[in-house]
């Protein structure tokens, strides 16, 4: 039998450890901007790297987080990892960035999917997501899923019926207690 002396719990803090700042105080209000701020640190990279760059209100850069560096043609990241550094620089909306080493810029039926699970956690935790930049080759040019209509930042709209809640999803699993 335990007694409670024998039980012991960590205590965890969770801290944001700065690292040398590559960015500067220039607003980032187009996807040219964003470019101009890591596109050559990922266009120098030989596998894809997916960063977040992380904004405060005014679009100012706060910082920007390298989340994954994967393989020569993919990475992935979790929405977790992204949104990570964004939480606790206090960001008030953010930027995706990756690169292409292959220098084809369209994206990938993955990097697709990946940019519209983001915009929707995003959106639920109120860290709107602005645009995902895709860059290669020698940083001339980009991919913006904002310019091409695929990042919207749709409002976020929460069901107050529990009857008409969609039990079958991932979320309405963990609202029925199906896993812990």
């Amino acid at each position: 039998m335990e007694r409670e002396s024998d039980f012991t719990l960590e205590v965890v803090s969770v801290r944001l450890v700065r690292d040398a700042p590559i960015l500067s105080e220039i607003k980032v209000d187009t996807p040219e901007d964003a470019i101009r701020l890591v596109g050559r640190e990922l266009c120098d990279m030989d596998r894809e790297v997916i960063c977040v760059i992380n904004l405060k209100a005014d679009n100012t850069p706060i910082n920007c987080h390298f989340a994954s560096v994967g393989a020569l043609d993919y990475a992935m990241v979790h929405p977790r990892e992204l949104l990570k550094s964004g939480i606790l620089s206090n960001a008030s909306r953010m930027i995706l960035a990756h690169n292409h080493p292959s220098g084809n810029l369209l994206p990938s039926g993955t990097d697709v999917r990946m940019t519209d699970r983001i915009q929707q956690v995003c959106g639920l935790v109120g860290i709107p997501l602005l645009d995902h930049v895709i860059v290669g080759g020698d940083n001339s040019m980009y991919f913006s899923f904002r310019e091409k209509g695929l990042v919207k930042n749709p409002s976020v709209e929460y069901q107050s019926d529990y009857r008409r809640l969609d039990w079958d999803s991932p979320a309405g699993v963990a609202e029925r207690g199906g896993r812990r």
